[in-house]
């Protein structure tokens, strides 16, 4: 009898002692008595995106035939690696795992990989290690050339100041990102169309259209927010206290996220001298949707979580019924090539809101204002 049978059979004598598991400390669902099929581990309960992608995940499991645990590592590698362990401990076949450090995650990993457990990265790229299976992301690069895009399009004339921010250095994706910005904006730095306003490791780069991963890593470090709308709040401020005249007036801003994109709309909008602005996001979150209808947002990429947390337990499933899951493309994690399942993005701005969220049921028209 295998492990899968042996669990099904053990589910069902469990299930006749009528014992109900509750939600553990960690916040995650307890799988059952027994044994966990799936282990989830998401990085934060701080941040909007982690607590929707939880209740995605819960509600793409209510018909499952297969048991499962989300736990939260609230940004700490030590806690993410204490969660996998207690995962392991409770027999899991697939990790699910979007690490709070892309390096940082190898142990974890590694630990569950000598288990026979089967690893996939979630949304983030585990980096430095032979230890992941498989990788289901959106495409980060179509996501930063798509901001970078929406500026263009919305660019007057020449001289726009640019004032550029990213990510955290931790994490591969802001990498991923800001390269996708970086191939359409650069050419448009060149032309004159923008000039790059806060960040001079950006603009003696500029004349290059492919970055190394150490040239990235240099901007990066100078216009990082760090995912933390404080920081990005404090770095705007200083940006634009140092910024002269000319650095002011009609500006570009390429913000990594909604949540560093309000803290830098709220400071880019409070100072008179900036006579308008277009600030990018991503993921959709609903104060930013407001933002967007009230004009305070330019845009977001929408990345459906609901199709990106499909994707992953669909993976999960085939590799539980042992089947190969399908991929469309790889990536370079720096030891290996992870193959991937990409989920394609959607810009939205003020004129497909209603029909990108609400008709598509994404979002209750209820939940904003001022939507037409």
């Amino acid at each position: 009898m295998n492990k899968k049978s042996v669990w099904k059979w053990a589910s069902l004598l469990a299930a006749s002692m009528i014992f109900v598991a509750g939600c553990n400390s960690t916040g995650g669902e307890s799988g059952g008595s027994g044994g966990v099929d799936v282990g989830i581990v998401l990085p934060t309960k701080d941040e909007p995106r982690w607590v929707q992608d939880e209740q995605r995940f819960k509600d793409a499991l209510a018909d499952s035939d297969y048991s499962t645990e989300i736990l939260f590592s609230q940004g700490s590698s030590a806690k993410e690696k204490e969660n996998v362990d207690a995962l392991l401990n409770k027999g899991i076949d697939v990790l699910i795992i979007t690490p709070h450090d892309g390096a940082a995650a190898g142990a974890a990993v590694e630990a569950a990989k000598q288990e026979g457990v089967t690893v996939i990265s979630y949304d983030r790229l585990i980096t430095d290690t032979d230890a992941v299976d498989y990788y289901v992301t959106f495409d980060s690069l179509a996501v930063g050339a798509a901001q970078a895009q929406y500026l263009v399009d919305n660019a007057d004339g020449s001289g726009v100041p640019l004032y550029l921010y990213a990510g955290a250095a931790s994490d591969n994706n802001a990498f991923l990102f800001f390269q996708g910005a970086w191939e359409v904006l650069q050419p448009k730095i060149a032309d004159g169309t923008f000039v790059i306003a806060n960040s001079s490791e950006a603009e003696a780069l500029s004349d290059k259209a492919d970055l190394s991963r150490d040239e990235l890593g240099k901007i990066i470090g100078q216009i990082t927010t760090n995912w933390d709308a404080n920081e990005a709040k404090n770095k705007a401020q200083t940006h634009l206290t140092a910024a002269s005249d000319e650095q002011k007036g009609d500006v570009a801003i390429l913000a990594p996220n909604d949540g560093t994109a309000r803290a830098i709309a709220d400071v880019f909008g409070s100072d008179s001298a900036i006579t308008s602005y277009f600030v990018t996001g991503q993921d959709a979150e609903k104060a930013s949707i407001q933002y967007i209808i009230d004009g305070q947002q330019s845009m977001t990429v929408f990345k459906d979580v609901r199709t990106l947390v499909q994707d992953a337990m669909g993976m999960a499933v085939d590799i539980l019924d042992g089947n190969d899951p399908e991929t469309t493309g790889s990536y370079d994690n720096g030891a290996v090539e992870v193959k991937a399942k990409q989920t394609d993005v959607i810009v939205v701005d003020q004129e497909n809101v209603k029909a990108e969220l609400i008709d598509s049921e994404y979002y209750e028209a209820s939940e904003f204002t001022g939507l037409e």
